[in-house]
Parts: structure tokens; C-alpha cells; sequence
């Protein structure tokens, strides 16, 4: 690993909760590491660390120590790949940090590194059938998963940062100009996939359009809106709603909205308090989303429904429904300012 990559995803014992995020966003490797300023490893953080403080409501301004792990599993510098494979696959972990004999952090042994990338059967269906309205004009002859960033269509490239993690069996349900989807992805083999289509023939709603499915999933499967751009690790995302053993996971990102007001508390007539230009912290929907099989069984056949529906029915049914907070970069393309924005950050997220 190049030592500007290893600085990178750095941070000393005095960061906040919040600079180790920044140092897990920047590296995209899913982990900070926390040293002295002689880069002896004290710690170590990882997006798991950071779903758990969020969902506990720690502030990302806290001290870092308020999620660090100070116990890591680590190998040292010259041992074999063999052996640090079997430690990676014993222990579980996508991470290892590699030190020298003073403690020095030298390395990361990582599972792509050791391991590459393993096709994977996890089942992807990826959601291609909306109309695009707020996004007209572009979208009057052009559906919006097909509108371009970073020199290929939206769609194009997430099934590209799919493909890169070894998924390869993916379902598209189109509806709208159906045919530009299919006639440009055809069966998936230029793309290095295998892709089907669900058919809708009017507006199924996320979930409802699951009823379509040409075979039943035997294992997890992933449901993504198609106007998303993630850079998301969907390996830590399976094994998450694996670990919890839910029948459903909504991945959220983390929202923050300042009140541009003081706000005022009272109880009664009696105010309590005064509170200047608070801000506000939601958990808003990613439109990311994992399903045991099981939930098909929650979906009437040809009928309409969204993923939030189904997910209540899920709760309502007593099964688990997960959440899962993402620190990655994570674009919804709803608008044109999205649009724009995301082509504007595209080469800096994904070419990087």
C-alpha cells in the first residue's frame, strides 16, 4: 500500500469521532487507524465502529477513544500471505494492519489484496423503472437511470462498482423506455454479468415489483433504486443483515438540518429554555435495501407497493428490520443540481 494511501486513513489520538469517519471516507477502505505521532498503532476504527456510535447517538465531535477499538488483531511485518489469509479468514475481518517490530504501522493486509475478488451469487435487483419527472426535461426521451456521469449512463456505473465486488447475477425491472435499457445492457456479457429483466407493465412500486421475479432468491438478496451512486462495500451490507439475522435492512444515511432560529422549550406556559440555531440529526432512507427471502411472501402478486410499506409490514409481522448507517459517498440523483453534482464529483470519488 503507498504510504500516501496509509496516511491517508491515519488519524492521532486526539481526533474526533468525526475526523475518523473523514479518514474512512477519504481511504474507502472501511477502517481508520489510530497512531502516535511515531506511528506506533494504538487503535484501531471501523465503519462497523462508526454504525454502532451512531445508532448510540455519540457525537461526531466526541473523542475518538469513545469508539476506537484499543485491542486490534494485527500481523507482523514479513509474515507469510498464507498465514495472514488464514488469519483474515478465521477472524472474519476484511482488515489487518501490518507492523513493524517497533509497532509501527507499515501496511494493511486487506481481503482484496490477499485474496481477490471472488464472484459472489448474491442476487442484485436493481430498480430502472421510474419515470424521472423531476429530472425533465433530460429524461423526456431518455429513462433516468441512462443519463450520463462520468462519460457512461448512471446504471452503467453501478453495475460497474457492483461488478468490481465480484456480483454478477443482477435483475433490472424497467418500464419506462424500457427498450434503451435493454437494447444497451442486453444479457450483461459486455459488462462482465448476467443480467434479467422484471417487465413491469405499470408502476409496481419498489417492493411490488419483487413479485415479478422470474425465480425466488434462496439466500439475501440486495434491492437498489437505480438513482443512487454509492460507494458502499456490500460485502460488510450482507453480512450485517446476516449477523442480525433480520428479514429486512434499510441502509440510511446520516442528515443534518440547522434550525435557523433559537429555538424555544417550554412546558406549559413555562419556558425551559432557549436553544440557538440547533441542529437537527435524521437517519433519512438511502434506498438501499436487503431481503431474506421470506419477505417475499409479505408481497401480494401484481400489486403495487414501496420498500417502506413492505419494510413496516415486515415489523408489524415481529420479524427484525435492520438499519444500516453508511458513511460512503452516497448520491441521491433525484434532480438536476444532483445530476450535477454528481458528474462534478465523480472523478474525485471514483477515479481517485
Amino acid at each position: 500500500m503507498k504510504k500516501s494511501v496509509l496516511k491517508g486513513l491515519t488519524v492521532g489520538p486526539a481526533a474526533t469521532v468525526r475526523e475518523a469517519i473523514e479518514a474512512i471516507d477519504r481511504s474507502r477502505r472501511q477502517i481508520a487507524l489510530v497512531a502516535d505521532t511515531d506511528g506506533r498503532l494504538l487503535a484501531t476504527v471501523t465503519d462497523g465502529d462508526v454504525r454502532r456510535s451512531l445508532l448510540a447517538g455519540i457525537d461526531l465531535d466526541a473523542p475518538v477513544e469513545k469508539v476506537m477499538h484499543t485491542s486490534p488483531l494485527t500481523v507482523q511485518q514479513g509474515t507469510p500471505n498464507a498465514t495472514a489469509r488464514r488469519i483474515i479468514r478465521e477472524s472474519k475481518l476484511h482488515h489487518v494492519p501490518v507492523l513493524d517490530p517497533e509497532g509501527r504501522v507499515v501496511d494493511l493486509a486487506t481481503v482484496e489484496d490477499l485474496f481477490g475478488v471472488t464472484p459472489k451469487d448474491t442476487r442484485i435487483v436493481l430498480m430502472a423503472g421510474g419515470l424521472g419527472k423531476r429530472l425533465r426535461p433530460l429524461t423526456e426521451t431518455v429513462p433516468k437511470p441512462m443519463l450520463s456521469i462520468g462519460g457512461k449512463p448512471l446504471l452503467e456505473q453501478i453495475i460497474g462498482v457492483f461488478a468490481d465486488q465480484g456480483f454478477w447475477r443482477i435483475s433490472i425491472s424497467v418500464n419506462y423506455r424500457r427498450e434503451i435499457v435493454q437494447d444497451h445492457f442486453g444479457d450483461g456479457t459486455d459488462f462482465g454479468v448476467s443480467i434479467d429483466y422484471i417487465e413491469e407493465d405499470q408502476a409496481m412500486g419498489t417492493a411490488g415489483a419483487l413479485s415479478l421475479l422470474k425465480d425466488r432468491p434462496e439466500a439475501p438478496f440486495i434491492v437498489m433504486n437505480s438513482d443512487v451512486l454509492v460507494s458502499l462495500q456490500f460485502d460488510a451490507l450482507l453480512r450485517f443483515h446476516q449477523d442480525l439475522s433480520a428479514t429486512g435492512t434499510v441502509v440510511v444515511r446520516e442528515y443534518e438540518h440547522q434550525v435557523p432560529y433559537g429555538v424555544v422549550r417550554a412546558e406549559g406556559d413555562v419556558m425551559t429554555g432557549i436553544v440557538e440555531k440547533p441542529v437537527e440529526r435524521f437517519f433519512i432512507n438511502g434506498g438501499i435495501y436487503v431481503l431474506s427471502p421470506e419477505a417475499l411472501d409479505m408481497i401480494d402478486p401484481g400489486d403495487p407497493l414501496d420498500m417502506p410499506s413492505l419494510l413496516t409490514r415486515i415489523g408489524q409481522a415481529e420479524r427484525k428490520v435492520g438499519v444500516f448507517p453508511m458513511r460512503d459517498y452516497w448520491r441521491d440523483i433525484g434532480q438536476i443540481d444532483d445530476l450535477e453534482a454528481a458528474r462534478a464529483e465523480f472523478d474525485t470519488v471514483f477515479r481517485s
